[in-house]
């Protein structure tokens, strides 16, 4: 399947270099380029922020790197987020980030453009037996309810995650990672269809 205007943003909501999530983010992205999609994985610890602040917004303005990973999801038709779960939710750094983003204004575009005019697919890996899901469940509402944005409802959970990676970051359950590349595709085709 290869689409030329399709290319799809990999990312994690934890920026800990042993995450797992970060693990299945780079995992996707691999897949995608494998079957023909075009991608890029992104690690938020390149993109540090202060804590969201609207006095701070009103003082100092948008961080530069807010305006940095905005622009980079809007050169991407399609975004797959792997969502730690903390607390059974959505991590600190992942909200910050998102919270910020939507706060980029752009002349001549409507308020949070960038999250209306994607396609979101979300996942999760987790030491836990329920994967992470309960975290993503967050995420969902965030990204759907808070930021009008359209989120695949097939979803894509890896339970017991320390013992769930072979050594060259691949799934040990072949079936799970062939589920895995189905979400992957369908993220692609949603997101060849929305934009063209």
């Amino acid at each position: 399947m290869s689409h030329s205007s399709t290319k799809l943003l990999f990312f994690a909501g934890s920026a800990r270099e042993a995450s797992h999530n970060k693990r299945l983010a780079r995992l996707g992205a691999e897949i995608a380029e494998v079957n023909g999609i075009a991608a890029t994985f992104a690690d938020l610890g390149d993109y540090p922020l202060p804590l969201y602040d609207a006095d701070l917004q009103a003082i100092e303005g948008i961080p530069d790197n807010a305006r940095k990973l905005e622009a980079l999801m809007k050169v991407h038709t399609g975004i797959f987020i792997a969502c730690p779960e903390y607390n059974a939710s959505i991590t600190p750094l992942l909200k910050n980030s998102l919270d910020w983003v939507s706060r980029v204004r752009i002349d001549g575009e409507e308020p949070m453009a960038v999250f209306k005019t994607r396609v979101f697919a979300l996942g999760s890996a987790s030491p836990g037996g329920m994967g992470g899901l309960r975290g993503v469940n967050t995420v969902r509402t965030v990204l759907e309810l808070g930021l009008n944005a359209l989120v695949l409802p097939d979803q894509f959970a890896v339970p017991k995650a320390a013992e769930a990676f072979e050594g060259n970051g691949h799934l040990k359950n072949k079936e799970a990672q062939e589920r895995f590349k189905q979400l992957i595709q369908k993220l692609a085709r949603a997101a060849h269809v929305l934009h063209g």
